[in-house]
């Protein structure tokens, strides 16, 4: 059977790009954090489960929690770079780009002990816009980005990016493992976050067996604020904002227990590199 990329955005409730423009990144601090907790209930789902998978992590959680960095990588899970504190990409330019990725990675290694090989742009950020982005990652040593949507969306998508794994850049070892896709009533949505929420288990589920079926490994996320329905709600927030992030996160535990259950999965660093024997 095909293993799948098991992947979890570790970043909490208050960081979302939904919320970036009513909620400001200085008061971060003084809000109610809960992504320790909530990591620590993902880790317990996944070993309930008996699997392991990569956790994309933000450089400001890392700094803030070593220990929770630590039980990550002792759980026999992969941590890698998520950025520093959900910057989107386009929202840069090279050399910044090139500082938030050390100084993320640094951090993430020094409170985790681990390497970090891997990243995935926040809000898949990596797009038209950033056509340099992956030359950067490449001269930074990464193997492996999960950062590119091939969707069309109203906060991410690059609809004419290869849809699965390849080299972005001529002559380097990086690869770009995009997340899969999922059709819905003739529009496509990524298998992950908001849309696995909100929408049938099984469309996922069916989305993941397709890409099996093709001898491809899927490419599967969610964040640790999305089994936590107990987290502050912000009121001033766009309705549809609000709908994108509170709906069914009551669910969510639940979704994920049967996903995982249904499927094969694993760490990306170990999809990886099966896929660069592939790609030889």
């Amino acid at each position: 059977m095909v293993v799948n990329a098991l992947s979890v955005d570790v970043e909490d409730w208050f960081q979302v790009g939904a919320f970036e423009k009513v909620i400001d990144r200085r008061d971060w601090d003084t809000l109610e954090h809960r992504v320790e907790a909530n990591t620590d209930k993902v880790l317990a789902l996944f070993e309930a489960g008996n699997v392991k998978a990569t956790f994309f992590t933000l450089g400001w959680v890392a700094e803030r929690y070593p220990a929770l960095m630590r039980r990550i990588v002792e759980a026999g899970h992969e941590i890698a770079s998520h950025g520093w504190d959900h910057q989107r990409v386009f929202t840069m330019g090279p050399e910044q780009f090139r500082a938030d990725l050390a100084r993320a990675r640094a951090t993430i290694e020094d409170a985790s002990g681990a390497k970090v090989t891997g990243y995935r742009a926040p809000s898949f950020s990596i797009d038209t816009r950033t056509p340099w982005a992956h030359q950067v990652l490449a001269e930074e040593g990464y193997l492996y980005s999960s950062s590119v949507a091939p969707i069309r969306h109203d906060h991410y998508g690059w609809t004419d990016a290869p849809r699965g794994a390849h080299r972005p850049v001529a002559d380097a070892d990086l690869i770009e493992m995009p997340i899969t896709i999922a059709k819905v009533g003739g529009k496509e949505v990524t298998t992950g976050g908001g849309f696995f929420r909100l929408l049938p288990g099984s469309i996922v589920s069916t989305a993941v067996s397709a890409a099996n079926r093709d001898a491809r490994p899927a490419i599967f996320y969610f964040h640790p604020w999305e089994i936590d329905p107990g987290q502050p709600r912000v009121a001033n927030a766009p309705l549809k904002s609000k709908l994108r992030h509170y709906a069914r996160l009551g669910a969510m535990a639940g979704k994920l227990k049967t996903l995982i259950a249904g499927h094969q999965w694993g760490r990306m660093d170990e999809i990886v590199a099966r896929e660069a024997e592939r790609l030889q």
